[in-house]
């Protein structure tokens, strides 16, 4: 079933949301990448050479034109993933190419003239399937800057790689499929195409990522294998390319006991680059493996033993190797080393704008000057408020664990939180505060504010967790698990349940969360899987007026409504939109070339309170969620405090290899 998405290009505004949002990406301010190379013939010490500038994060990259200091790359530093190219002598990266309409480009090769590459620009047939297919721009000639897709209608292709001698394309493919739920590895295989016969395909193995090419005849490509082991596979490429017997065996070329992914291939036919998870150490390294002597040398690991390093590329001669890695806290390499409270990213919205918060659970204050947010959701981190213009920060509440803000509409003084660990039992005791400070304590230097910490639900009755005020700023509704079920209540905004009392709004032996209260006061939008309630990993939008009655679902997944994972609700200033957080498009990357993600529970959507004209707001490798809209006026952009700057946090490199590979 065909999803009920508004036009890009609708003329009439009044069918698109509007307004201001900001939303969390986990781990991704952290990152910090630069690009790196060194010369892998030196007889000492190899000696890193960065390749970029500092700015923003800048990844997966290639040698370019046959020079070990130009490359081709990833650069996120326009506020979406676009692609730049370096050249010895320019200091600045040139933008290179970015499809009118992509918020999403990945993986970039220059062969032969022609600039290969992934977007994430063009509306699949149905929902839960990627975005992601690969396209190819003509850098020169008659056709110059002309882009034309690769991969079939239908299909999803991911991580391109061009042989030797630029007549063929491998990929990690997806096919036709629809995506299946899996985040993990993802049940791609390798397919190869001439350059010039891209709708010619063949399935050359089956079960492989990241494939790379050796000359013209060996393929590596990753893929875990029965011993739970990420690994690397070979497949020889045959001659008889047309006539030849498909899918291949492959053979494993990586012994047990460590892992290896992200392959790079020498056009010597000896050595292969790779990232290294071995068993002695929590950090990725490059090492190189001679496929003869089955011998590794480390690279990396002696040179920043502490650091992740990410995919490797190789040089068209074997002398040079690359790799992304965090860029370091020191400033001996220049460059940005203070992540901002607040970043602009791209919106494909015309009137909607769009901001990175470097925090958790944001609120806006009634006059949209402050955001109230969490630094971290686990462990005692508090509550702290930044100045909406990124410009000052403030802590509220420190040494204790809260999650989940909810700035009081009428009062400038008042916010609401979940006091206790998130992602705990029914039973577990969570507690809902009002917290109240003096926002004259704001105009002056000190970066504590003294508040006072309001209870306002009984501690023997469970997790209660996810509050959100009314507009009348009179009532909280809130998430409850006193009956061993997670059902909504509401309660007093002042007094909670010791004075003001408690009603039950939801009940059933399901999970209702996240509520929010429209801005008209007439609905409350939450998440739930009443319509599975033994299946925790399974969430919908429901609505539900104040008083109990009118409960329904919206429908925003058609004929996969079963498929929904749906978070974080709320509305838009009309109260005619609802902004989220979903599932509902597969993953845009390979996940194990990321540090932690879970991509697909990870991009922002939009859909009407009747379940059309459904948007999606992000795409990228990342997991984004936590968002809040606006309801006052625009925001003006402008005011905020962007780039190298003393108003933000240290740049720590604070991230993570993905949970799932142990």
């Amino acid at each position: 079933m065909l999803r009920h998405f508004v036009p890009i290009k609708s003329t009439l505004s009044k069918m698109e949301p509007k307004g201001t949002l900001i939303f969390s990406t986990v781990g991704r301010p952290h990152y910090g990448f630069d690009l790196f190379s060194l010369r892998l013939s030196s007889s000492h010490l190899p000696l890193e050479h960065r390749l970029t500038d500092g700015k923003s994060i800048n990844f997966n990259a290639q040698f370019s034109h046959d020079h070990h200091q130009s490359i081709v790359f990833i650069s996120e530093r326009s506020g979406s993933p676009a692609i730049y190219l370096t050249r010895p002598g320019i200091p600045d990266p040139q933008l290179l190419h970015s499809v009118p309409g992509s918020l999403f480009h990945d993986r970039p090769i220059i062969k032969n003239g022609k600039l290969y590459f992934i977007s994430a620009h063009e509306q699949p047939d149905r929902l839960f399937k990627s975005w992601s297919a690969l396209y190819s721009t003509q850098l020169d000639g008659e056709n110059e800057r002309k882009t034309t897709r690769l991969t079939p209608p239908g299909s999803v292709d991911y991580s391109p790689a061009v042989s030797l001698s630029g007549e063929f394309v491998a990929v990690a493919s997806y096919g036709s499929r629809p995506w299946d739920g899996e985040f993990h590895q993802l049940n791609t295989d390798i397919v190869v195409f001439r350059a010039s016969q891209p709708g010619e395909r063949v399935v050359v193995c089956e079960r492989g990522g990241w494939p790379t090419w050796s000359g013209d005849s060996v393929i590596y490509f990753h893929r875990q294998d029965d011993d739970g082991w990420w690994a690397i596979f070979r497949i020889d490429f045959p001659q008889d390319f047309e006539s030849s017997a498909y899918p291949l065996t492959p053979t494993r070329v990586t012994p047990s006991g460590l892992h290896c992914f992200t392959p790079a291939a020498m056009h010597d036919g000896k050595r292969i680059a790779l990232a290294t998870r071995r068993r002695d150490t929590k950090f990725r390294h490059v090492e190189v493996f001679d496929v003869d002597t089955k011998m590794f040398r480390p690279v990396t690991s002696t040179l920043n033993p502490d650091f992740h390093h990410y995919n490797p590329f190789v040089s068209p001669d074997s002398e040079f190797l690359g790799y992304h890695r965090f860029r370091g806290e020191s400033t001996q390499w220049g460059g940005e080393s203070i992540i901002p409270h607040l970043e602009p990213v791209l919106s494909p919205v015309t009137h909607l704008q769009m901001l990175r918060l470097h925090g958790f659970f944001p609120s806006f204050s009634p006059d949209a000057d402050l955001v109230a947010f969490n630094p971290d959701f686990q462990g005692n981190t508090g509550v702290k408020i930044v100045k909406s213009d990124g410009s000052k920060c403030w802590t509220l509440i420190k040494d204790r664990t809260a999650f989940y803000n909810c700035w009081s509409p009428t009062e400038r003084h008042v916010i609401y939180t979940s006091i206790g660990p998130i992602f705990q039992s029914a039973k577990y005791t969570v507690q809902i505060a009002r917290i109240e400070f003096d926002p004259s304590d704001l105009n002056g230097d000190k970066e504590d504010v003294p508040c006072n910490v309001k209870i306002l639900t009984r501690e023997d009755t469970g997790n209660n967790a996810f509050a959100s005020c009314s507009p009348d700023g009179k009532s909280l509704v809130f998430r409850s698990g006193r009956t061993g079920h997670k059902n909504l209540y509401i309660v007093d905004a002042v007094n909670g349940e010791f004075n003001g009392g408690i009603r039950r709004l939801t009940e059933g032996p399901c999970i209702d969360t996240m509520p929010s209260w429209s801005p008209r006061g007439d609905l409350i939008a939450f998440s739930s899987n009443r319509h599975k309630p033994n299946d925790d990993a399974v969430f919908s939008i429901y609505v539900i007026n104040p008083d109990g009655s009118g409960l329904r679902r919206i429908h925003v997944a058609g004929d996969d409504v079963d498929r929904e994972r749906i978070n974080h609700v709320c509305f838009s200033r009309d109260g005619e939109w609802l902004l989220f957080t979903a599932n509902l498009d597969g993953v845009t990357a390979e996940p194990v070339s990321f540090p932690n993600q879970f991509q697909p529970y990870g991009d922002l959507y939009v859909v009407r309170l009747d379940g059309s004209g459904l948007r999606r707001l992000t795409w990228n490798g990342y997991e984004n969620g936590t968002p809040t809209w606006h309801t006052g006026d625009e925001l003006d952009l402008g005011r905020l405090r962007l780039g190298p700057s003393e108003a933000g946090d240290k740049l720590k490199g604070q991230f993570e290899e993905p949970h799932w590979i142990i």
